[in-house]
């Protein structure tokens, strides 16, 4: 009955709020997080960009790592990568997917609090956008994402301050879908760079110029750096 639908007060709740409150993809993140304690966002629902968001975040949790997380849907889907990215074709990083992020989270660095999930300190490493980076007469760029995720054949193409050019995700292993294990792999395009180490060439954040000790220490930003 629509009697049901309406509050006390004979109006019907906001729908915005509602939707707000009914984020999809976001259940396993916020389980997680407590955000009495966390400055991380809590994440809501947010209106499609003209361009699919792209971000690294350096993590010094129990073991540092690099978070790569691309735009999909609505949130960022995320991989824990151990060694962090290389532009070297030969080389295949290890790349270990976790729950979705939500897309506030691209802007997040700082320090998360020690006893909470992920504890330890996030710096924006490198941030930008993607496209789709496989056939060049697929009809719709964005499907084509959807696809090659769900096979594991992710192909896609970065523009941002710190990586370009063109990479590939390849699942190796299902197991617990928010735990399967994925190569990240440069393919050999005019971005790749044999023998580079680019992130021991890099060494700042993106977004405020700061070293992992300086965020750590609740420094003020510096000059932004690329």
């Amino acid at each position: 009955m629509t009697e049901r639908k309406r509050s006390r007060s004979g109006k019907k709740p906001p729908a915005k709020k509602m939707a707000a409150r009914s984020t999809p993809g976001l259940a396993e993140y916020r389980r997680k997080r407590d955000f009495r304690r966390t400055s991380e966002p809590r994440g809501g629902r947010r209106r499609a960009a003209r361009k699919l968001a792209y971000v690294i975040q350096k993590h010094a949790a129990s073991h540092l790592h690099f978070d790569l997380r691309l735009e999909l849907d609505g949130v960022m889907k995320s991989w824990a990568v151990p060694k962090g990215p290389s532009l070297d074709p030969a080389v295949k990083r290890l790349a270990m997917q976790v729950e979705d992020h939500p897309i506030e989270y691209n802007v997040f660095e700082g320090t998360i609090p020690k006893g909470e999930y992920g504890g330890g300190t996030v710096m924006v490493w490198d941030r930008g956008t993607y496209e789709y980076g496989g056939d060049e007469d697929e009809d719709d760029p964005v499907d084509g994402l959807r696809r090659g995720y769900a096979r594991g054949d992710f192909k896609f193409a970065l523009h941002g301050k710190r990586l370009k050019g063109s990479w590939v995700l390849i699942r190796t292993r299902r197991g617990d879908p928010r735990r399967a294990q994925w190569l990240l792999i440069k393919h050999r395009d005019e971005a790749a760079e044999p023998g580079s180490d680019v992130v021991e060439e890099f060494q700042t954040s993106v977004a405020t110029g700061r070293t992992m000790d300086q965020i750590a220490e609740g420094r003020k930003s510096r000059r932004r750096t690329g």
